[in-house]
Parts: structure tokens; sequence; C-alpha cells
């Protein structure tokens, strides 16, 4: 009996010893380069020893994968050479898409982190699959769901070829040097990879990460050793120049327009670190049409930056304050402004500079200026837009940030008030990240300057959150003055006080078909401090969560709220009744169930339902989203939504109808088409969004887009656009 006991422990401390040490991967240096065909033919392959031994991250986290990977690695002063040999079941892989910057969830591949720096912050990520189809993304906060945690959007030229066998695939990626910000004379980086395996349903990483952490934080990485220093980052400068020709059509002007524009963006590089951004007259005709969202609530709504000017080292600018509720910079600000009607436009951007990257190991700086045109037809002046930003690395991953923000009218005209010529923000962040990520924090105080304000005019917040395995707490708060104004950030609201505590409960049970069942209880309560600390807002929700080992999901809540109304509300949004009064207060209930099935399969779909009371009616809504694929050409989607509001008279009732399907054709991995078709009756909007990409050499594109927008009451054409444009990737 003692012997088993004894064997029982040497077992368990051997599999906690391998499982908690820091695992390191040798970099071979090599004088001569590497063929790219996918085979690892070459010596230098053989030499080099593999990051193997990979754990799973789901359905558990205490055993080693099933089918293992390994990861080989050398390089020159050029570049970096990853070999990656992926074994498998067999060749029932699922891959949706030939197309660039795919999503991981629901497919086979294989991703790759460098923490450049070692700081746990900041990381690039390259990523691949068995048909060698490329995506890469900037990792930040470290890889927390943050406002930058994980940008996709960001784009760098690379090469990889793969190749498939009998039960492995391979990959061979050539990445540039140049690819990467590190410092001259590095011998370490901190490096992870992570796999999602389809058919043996494993998601698995190099270093072991616990399940309740995501699998991109930067908390849980090895070390990658250089066999030779690095040396000088030998950058080429960028020039991305566009030509753009569109024919818009206005219907109910009845006229018909052509229009012609060209400019472009160029990156020129400051030493290993620091990177200079020029842009001048950009063109976004390339960007994919915004979905359309149906917003039941008395606020903004916020949507994500998807510019490729605004997205390296976006995190610097953009995490500051609380992305949700107050935040002093937010880029989609720049090149929008309102007409006379209050509706969104775009305002011209003429030219923009950004400076941003490591000044050291420790401190990263940012600083940002763009200058956008006058408008007189819509009132909008001309503005110099102005963000300096700063990060200090403090701790093994926590850092200090500042921030100043300024807007400033560079032109007099008769139609500017003097409280409107100059907004200012300045303010100061701490973002705590403990080493394991067990605590994770963050404590900001910001203050605006504007003519004539108020004294009302600073926001702070806290937030602190534990993160074990089986339990959860986080507790925030914020406060957001009367006076304060952040016209390039996001405020949800202001003169808010708000407390918001958080409590969730993991469950691991074994021999089950469940992997993981949660519980959470969550509240909020929100108070208008101008107004004598009146209680304007409140919730609590209990929530069960149960994700199933086969990949389906469940969620049911049931939610409790309080709303005072500070202003007339009509929460249809359609005008056709009264406005619920201001001063009013309701106490409402409803239930929520949601399910998510197994995206592996060719078929799967997400449905919620909402039953229950709304202010002082009732709300019934059902919300879909089908997903097929035809692996690897075809993919298409149907997302709806209806929500029926039945208020008591003289108040509204409505039925409120979203419809958007959309179908992406990939010819090969340089061809794409989609087609992304919306339907709003809260905003009686009809849209087409149809868009045609050859990629004709890396990141060198050439579009051609076909816009329609139609109004529902009555039905009829709006404006019809049909663009080209053309972009070429030059490197100096």
């Amino acid at each position: 009996m003692k012997e088993r006991f004894l064997l029982f422990f040497l077992i368990f401390g051997l599999i906690w010893s391998v499982n908690s040490q820091t695992k390191e991967v040798h970099v071979k240096w090599i004088d001569d380069g590497i063929k790219l065909d996918g085979q690892l033919n070459e010596a230098a392959w053989s030499e080099a020893l593999p990051a193997t031994d990979f754990w799973q991250h789901f359905p558990t986290d205490s055993l080693q994968a099933t089918y293992q990977t390994e990861i080989r690695m050398l390089y020159d002063a050029k570049y970096l050479y990853v070999g990656i040999i992926v074994y498998a079941p067999g060749k029932d892989y699922v891959v949706p898409s030939l197309r660039r910057d795919f999503r991981a969830r629901g497919n086979d591949n294989i991703s790759l982190m460098f923490d450049t720096f070692n700081d746990g912050n900041n990381a690039f990520f390259f990523g691949t699959n068995p048909e060698g189809v490329q995506r890469e993304a900037l990792i930040a906060g470290g890889g927390s769901t943050g406002t930058g945690g994980f940008n996709t959007s960001w784009d760098v030229k690379w090469q990889n070829a793969s190749s498939m066998g009998d039960d492995y695939y391979i990959s061979e990626m050539r990445i540039p040097m140049f690819s990467f910000k590190f410092r001259e004379g590095e011998t370490k980086w901190r490096f992870n990879a992570y796999r999602f395996d389809t058919q043996s349903n494993e998601w698995s990483t190099w270093m072991n990460i616990p399940q309740n952490q995501v699998i991109f934080n930067l908390a849980f990485m090895g070390d990658m050793i250089f066999e030779k220093p690095l040396g000088k980052s030998k950058t080429p400068v960028a020039v991305i120049p566009y030509v753009a020709g569109n024919v818009t059509k206005d219907f109910d002007a009845n006229s018909t327009a052509t229009d012609a524009s060209f400019g472009g963006d160029a990156k020129i590089p400051f030493g290993n670190s620091m990177n200079l951004d020029l842009t001048v007259n950009p063109d976004f005709s390339q960007v994919e049409a915004d979905e359309l969202v149906v917003n039941l609530t008395r606020f903004e709504v916020l949507l994500p930056e998807r510019r490729q000017f605004f997205i390296d080292n976006g995190d610097l600018f953009a995490d500051f304050g609380n992305s949700r509720a107050s935040n002093p910079f937010f880029s989609r600000r720049i090149g929008i402004a309102e007409d006379l009607e209050g509706d969104n436009i775009a305002n011209q951007i003429i030219a923009g500079v950004r400076l941003s990257g490591k000044l050291n190991t420790n401190l990263r700086l940012g600083v940002l200026n763009i200058q956008t045109a006058e408008d007189k037809e819509n009132e909008i002046p001309t503005n110099n837009n102005t963000v300096i930003a700063l990060q200090q690395k403090v701790f093994s991953r926590s850092n200090i940030g500042f921030i100043f923000v300024n807007r400033q009218v560079t032109k007099s005209t008769d139609f500017i008030e003097e409280a409107e010529e100059f907004n200012r923000v300045i303010g100061l962040d701490y973002n705590l990240l403990s080493e394991d990520n067990k605590w994770v924090g963050k404590f900001y105080v910001h203050k605006s300057f504007t003519p004539e304000s108020g004294d009302q005019d600073l926001s702070s917040g806290a937030f602190l959150e534990y993160n074990s395995r089986y339990w959860k707490f986080n507790l925030g708060g914020r406060y957001v003055g009367e006076d304060f104004q952040a016209d390039l950030g996001f405020v949800q609201r202001n003169d808010i006080l708000q407390v918001d505590p958080v409590a969730t409960r993991i469950f691991y049970p074994t021999d089950s078909k469940i992997n993981t069942h949660t519980i959470e209880v969550r509240g909020s309560s929100t108070w208008a401090p101008e107004l004598g600390l009146q209680h304007t807002d409140a919730f609590v929700d209990f929530e069960y969560q149960i994700q199933f080992k086969n990949q389906n999901q469940i969620e049911m809540a049931l939610n409790s709220r309080y709303t005072y109304l500070l202003e007339d509300f009509d929460p249809t949004g359609s005008d056709e009744g009264e406005p619920l009064p201001a001063f009013s207060d309701y106490y409402y209930t409803k239930f929520d169930f949601t399910f998510e099935s197994d995206r592996r399969k060719p078929f799967s779909f997400t449905a919620r339902t909402d039953l229950g009371q709304f202010f002082n009616g009732n709300r019934y809504s059902l919300t879909t989203d089908f997903r097929l694929r035809l692996q690897p050409f075809f993919t298409a989607s149907f997302r709806s939504s209806v929500n029926y509001i039945d208020l008591p008279d003289p108040y509204p009732t409505e039925t409120i109808w979203f419809v958007g399907p959309r179908m992406e054709f990939t010819f090969s991995k340089n061809v794409f088409w989609s087609t992304f078709i919306q339907f709003n009756s809260q905003d009686e909007d009809f849209s087409i969004n149809s868009r045609l990409q050859w990629r004709f050499r890396p990141l060198s594109d050439l579009f051609l887009v076909y816009n329609d927008n139609y109004k529902t009451t009555p039905f009829g054409p709006s404006t019809r656009a049909v663009i080209l444009k053309f972009t070429y990737w030059i490197n100096i």
C-alpha cells in the first residue's frame, strides 16, 4: 500500500513539474536559405530540435495531446524559418475557406505567438491550416479580450507552403525578420503555439494553459533561444499607393456623379522597434460594410476599427479608460462626422502621420496627427487631431499609461461657436497583469478641457478580477462627470456613478458528455450624481452555461432590470406612438435561452430567444445564425432576428426585423467574391455590398465593389455605386 501511495505521488510530481516548467526551443542559425516547398527535406531541419509535447486545452488541460505537433525553427540574417509537422488521425480536415485571416474555431489550424520583447504584453501572431492559408494578427493587453486583445486586421508580407500525408500535414513558413520588432543583440524571445484539431476534437498548446484562461494568453509562454544574437533589422520602406474611381447614382436627387482619387500610405522604419506611418488622402473603399445592428437601448453602439492605417500598435492608443463606457480615443471618430440632420457621413482625411513602437525594453511611445477637411455644406470645420500616448512597463507584466488627445479647429468659420473650437483630454491609466494572470485590473483617471465647460469634467474607474480554475470574481466601478467630453473618444453616457460585481463558479465534471458548466451572477447599479445620486439603472443576471465535449453550447439566463428614464424614450425606435415619458421608472424581468451547435459540422447554427417583460410591456425575440460550408470554396450564413415589442396604449407596439445573408466564394487563395445583404426595419434600410477581390501580389489588390441602398417606406432605390480600386505594396 505504501509503495502504491509513493508511486502515485511520484507520478503526480513528475506530471506537475513537466506541466509547470518553462520549456525551451532552440533556433538554429543557418548560412544557406531554405527552399519553401512544404517538405522539410533540407538537412538543417533534421538538425533542429523540435518544440513538441503539446498539452490539451480542450476538452481537458491535464493530459498531453492525443496527436502531437512538432515545430522546428531556423534563422539567418533575413528570415525566420518555421517547419511544422502536425500529426492527425487522417485527412478529413475542416478548411472552410481559402481566404486569408480565417477564424480558428471550428476548423483545423496551427498558430504561433512571438513575444519579441519578453514583456508578456504584446506578441506577433502567425497561423496557417492544412491548405496553407495564412493568417496574422497583433496580440495586445497580455492576450486579454479587451479592445486590442486580438487584432486580425494587421497585415504583413510572409510566405508559407504546405503538404499533406496520410496522417499529418506539414507547414513551412518563411517570415522576414523585419516583420517583427525586437532589440538588436537579443538572444531570447518568449514563444507559444496552439492547435485546433477537429478530427480528435482537441485544442492543444505547447505551454500548458489552464482552461479558465484564453488560449492565446501571453502569461503562459516558453522560450525560444537563438544560437547567435539577433542583428539590426533591415526593414524596408514600404510605399502603398492606390488609385480609385467610382460612379454613384443618387436617386433622390436624380443625379449621377463620377469621381477619381489617388493617395496612399507609407511605412518608414526607425531602428528595430519604431515605425513611422504616413497617409495622404486615404481611401477605405476596400473595407467591408459594417453589420447593421438592432439597437433597443438608449445608447450609441460601438463598432470596431478595421482601417489599416490605425491598426499597427493600435492598442497603445485605444486601450485607455473603459472601452464600453468612457474611452478618450476611438479612431473611428476620425473620418466620420455628423451632417445637419445628425446622421453620420464621411469626412475627408487630408493627411496623417503616426509614430509608434518601443523606445526601449519597457517604454512604448505613440504619436498620431491627422488633418481632416472642411465641409461647409454640412457645417463641419477643418480639424487637426493629435494623440500622444506613453506606456511604461512595471513589475512582471503590468504597465502605466499616459494619454493626451487634442481636437482643434484650424480655420475660423461663421458656423462654429467658441465652445466647439477645441476639446482636449489627458489621462493616466494603470493596467495590472499578474505573472500567472490570476489577477487582472485597470485603474484610470481622465480630465477633459473644453471652452465654457463646467467643473464636472473628470472620468475615472477601477476594475479588479481574480481568475482561478474554479472561481472568478471581479468588481468594477466608474464615474463619468456631467461635463466630461471626449470628441475623439467614446463616451456612452455622462453623469454616472456605476458599480458592477460579478461572481463565477466553473465545474469540470468527469465521465460526462459535459465538459464544463458554469454558474454566474452579475449585477450593476448606476446613479446620477448631478441629480442627487438618483438611482437610474440596475440589473441582476443569473446565468447558467453548459459546454459539451462535442462543442455544442447552451446558455440560460434570468435577468431582472430597473430603469429610470431621464429623457423621453421610444424603445421601438419607430416614432409610431407616444414615447415613454422622462422621469418614469420601470421594473422588468426576462428569460433568455441560447443554443450553439458544433461549428466543425458542414452546417451549424446559433439560436437565441428572449421572453419576458420590457419596460411597461413585453418583448419576444428570436435571433438565429445559420452557417453552411462547402469547403473550401463556398461559405454562407443567414443571420436574422425578429423582435416583437408590445407596449400598452398610447405607447407603440412594433415588430422589428433584421435579415442579413452573407455568401463568400474563394476561387483560390488570391481571388475572393463576397456578397452581404442587409435589411433592418428599425432603420428602414436595405443594402447590398458585393466585393470582388484579386490579390495579384502579396498585400497588393484589385477591388471591384458594388453598393446598393434602398429605402423601405416606400420601397425604392436610394443610392447605387460601383467602385474600382487598385492598391500596390512596394518595398524600397
